[in-house]
């Protein structure tokens, strides 16, 4: 077999940098080493696989055939190396840890992860965790670059050749602070006009708490009268408090604020809100026993929900 496993790394690394000097960079190889290895395999599939637009590479029709099988192959070459390193140690007695790299969305990724990985822990389960957070496209970015082994998403993944499987539902509530300058009559809750006429205060595009809010709300309102964009869940949280806006998040993320009495619940007609959490993996990797684990436990307990 001619076609090497390098070959599709160096393939995979310009689709998604675009060009071959990025490519080169992120897989430590010279500009010339990137060009020459993609030439080889287009001579070795008898296709290009890529069109020249200026100096950017573009998938082609081929391209675009390739890259699912080549990324579920790269994605299973090492998920076998780390299965093997994990045997080794065992073997040789020298009880190295699994390590796991999860990648999370932002909600996630605070709010829940943390006490999970602390209760598979607090179990006797030697375990270390890169946990990665940013929004659910970066996440999902992450992933196809292998630069993490499981995405956790709060929005859906529109990416192909990626296994995704809903996770858990997260009951989302619209809160506002004290100091909103209608705090007064929100007490009493709002309707769908006060709600359309808000000013709402939401994540940047491609977030999956931007998508969750506009997907709870928007049927009932068909618009927000105006928008503030906060360029992460925290800062809606604490805009909210300051009495910028509204805001529709996480129940988890609000928790503690609610409990300190900054933010408040409020009443409104609409149904009882929620997201579907989403775990997002390539279908050629196999998660591990502690992975499941770790998506099965509740925080601050070891058994399954």
């Amino acid at each position: 077999m001619r076609l090497s496993l390098r070959q599709l790394q160096i393939f995979v690394a310009i689709a998604d940098g675009g060009t071959t000097a990025v490519a080169g960079e992120r897989i430590a190889l010279s500009q010339s080493a990137v060009s020459a290895a993609l030439n080889e395999l287009e001579s070795l599939l008898g296709a290009p696989v890529f069109d020249r637009v200026g100096r950017r590479l573009v998938l082609n029709g081929s391209g675009r055939a390739l890259l699912p099988p080549a990324r579920a192959l790269l994605a299973e070459a090492a998920d076998i190396e780390r299965r093997f390193r994990i045997g080794h140690a065992a073997q040789s007695g020298e009880g190295l840890p699994e390590y796991l790299k999860i990648g999370a969305s932002t909600t996630i990724g605070n709010y829940l992860m943390p006490a999970r990985i602390a209760a598979l822990q607090g179990a006797g389960v030697s375990l270390r965790v890169d946990l990665r957070i940013g929004n659910s496209g970066q996440m999902v970015a992450a992933l196809q670059r292998l630069e993490v082994d499981i995405a956790l998403i709060e929005g859906p993944c529109h990416d192909a050749g990626l296994q995704v499987l809903p996770w858990r539902e997260d009951e989302l509530v619209i809160v506002y602070g004290g100091r909103h300058p209608h705090s007064a009559g929100l007490r009493a809750g709002a309707d769908l006009r006060q709600l359309r006429q808000a000013r709402w205060l939401l994540r940047e595009v491609g977030s999956g708490t931007r998508e969750a809010a506009e997907q709870a709300l928007l049927p009932h309102l068909h618009g927000f009268a105006e928008v503030m964009e906060l360029g992460s869940t925290e800062a809606i949280k604490q805009g909210a408090a300051a009495g910028l806006g509204l805001a529709c998040l996480s129940r988890h993320v609000v928790a503690d604020l609610v409990a300190l009495g900054r933010l408040e619940y409020l009443a409104t007609p609409l149904p009882v809100l929620s997201r579907q959490l989403w775990v997002v993996s390539h279908p050629g990797r196999q998660l591990s026993g502690n992975v499941v684990r770790l998506l099965e436990m509740t925080a601050g307990s070891c058994d399954p929900r």
